[in-house]
């Protein structure tokens, strides 16, 4: 079992970070900008958790968090005059947390103990079947799905940018693309095996398509 021993957290309650996938960060607040400031000198790593949607209210403190996320490596930063940093961070690995550290007096930010999640890939020529049968139905949802939105961009085209990437990177991509909620890119980040997690990025992508009446029949119905 792999661990890193004090991981700086980053809780937020909008972003949902996965592996092989980038993210844009406005660093902003006092306690991350110390945090920033500290993995640059560091590790440059940090660990990004999703605040628990019945807890915003106390997003401003120290507010529960999931114990899964991810470990993001600053692959770029930029620091302003005001002291701010923009920056951005490539997922590298998911984690839990299996215990917070006590705070030190001048440290304004969370870290924690963690163990690092291998991303369990099809043993068997059976889960290999499945996960290039679910990969083929991702695709095919995914194009009823642009069109379903009425996008401007052309639905093929789109489905061919994302079926040129390898499965892992294709669901983790897909997972940052959509508008999925936080609540169901976390339960898409807990999926134990990419196999799972194509199982459930297939059933948002059904649930999105019902919504918006662009179903199995492959009729188009705009929502109103």
């Amino acid at each position: 079992m792999t661990q890193i021993d004090s991981l700086p957290l980053f809780p937020l309650s909008d972003v949902v970070l996965l592996p092989e996938v980038s993210v844009p960060l406005y660093i902003f607040e006092p306690r991350y900008r110390q945090m920033t400031r500290d993995a640059l000198a560091g590790a440059q790593q940090i660990g990004m958790v999703t605040v628990r949607p019945d807890s915003l209210a106390e997003i401003a403190g120290n507010p529960p968090i999931f114990d899964v996320g991810c470990v993001g490596r600053i692959a770029h930063a930029q620091e302003r005059p005001d002291g701010t940093f923009q920056i951005m961070l490539l997922g590298e690995s998911r984690f839990r947390i299996l215990e917070e550290d006590a705070p030190r007096a001048d440290q304004l930010y969370r870290t924690a103990r963690v163990e690092l999640l291998r991303e369990r890939a099809p043993q068997t020529a059976d889960e290999r079947a499945a996960m290039q049968k679910s990969r083929q139905e991702l695709l095919v949802l995914l194009e009823r799905l642009v069109r379903g939105v009425g996008s401007t961009e052309d639905p093929q085209e789109v489905v061919d940018t994302f079926a040129r990437l390898e499965s892992p990177r294709l669901v983790n991509a897909l997972t940052q693309s959509i508008d999925f909620s936080p609540i169901e890119r976390q339960q898409l980040l807990e999926a134990e095996s990419i196999t799972g997690r194509f199982e459930i990025m297939g059933d948002l992508l059904r649930f999105r398509l019902a919504e918006i009446g662009a179903g199995e029949s492959g009729t188009t119905h705009l929502p109103n």
